[in-house]
């Protein structure tokens, strides 16, 4: 039976380091550098699970229990900028919607816009419906979602040049749906 302080062995190689150990013994210096990469006080705990888990999780396995503080320095400095930078992309996000839902012709400003464009949502919404629905995912996936073209080609496996032809055509029939839907209101 092994114990913490004894080598064991993952895949046939030797691994002295016991991280429980290594990962309460610096945890306090490395905590302090995660609270100045990300500037953060709340953000300290979060990425500290991080770092731990990849301690635990580690895909290549250190050898040398001497190399372990700087190999968890790294692993702290880089999970405080992925963190850094998950945060900055939710503050763009949520800046974002709030343009968008404070902006010009939101209902604050305009009762009559505010009408009208709930009008043209209501179109686009019946028009996307009549479209095959390989054509209202490939707009959905465009539009709704702000998916670039590289991202769509990944997840439908075809080439860039494929989903803008793609994305072109379902445009093309959603203009011609919605201009007979206004034909038939005109009709009306």
């Amino acid at each position: 039976m092994t114990t913490l302080h004894e080598p064991t062995t993952r895949d046939g190689l030797t691994e002295a380091i016991d991280w429980p150990r290594q990962l309460a013994e610096h945890e306090g210096w490395l905590r302090g550098v995660i609270l100045a990469r990300t500037g953060e006080a709340q953000a300290v705990d979060e990425v500290w699970q991080e770092v731990a888990l990849a301690a635990v999780e580690q895909r290549a396995p250190l050898a040398d229990p001497a190399k372990a503080p700087h190999w968890l320095y790294r692993v702290a400095v880089v999970q405080s900028i992925r963190h850094r930078r998950r945060r900055a992309r939710e503050r763009k996000r949520l800046t974002r919607l709030a343009a968008e839902s404070n902006g010009p012709g939101s209902p604050t400003d305009d009762p009559a816009e505010w009408l009208l464009r709930e009008e043209r949502r209501r179109l686009v919404r019946g028009a996307l419906a009549l479209l095959p629905g390989r054509d209202a995912e490939i707009l959905l996936l465009k539009y709704h979602e702000r998916w670039t073209y590289r991202q769509i080609a990944a997840v439908l496996a075809i080439s860039e040049s494929a989903v803008d032809a793609r994305v072109f055509r379902a445009r093309e029939r959603l203009r011609r749906g919605l201009a007979h839907y206004f034909a038939d209101e005109d009709s009306r």
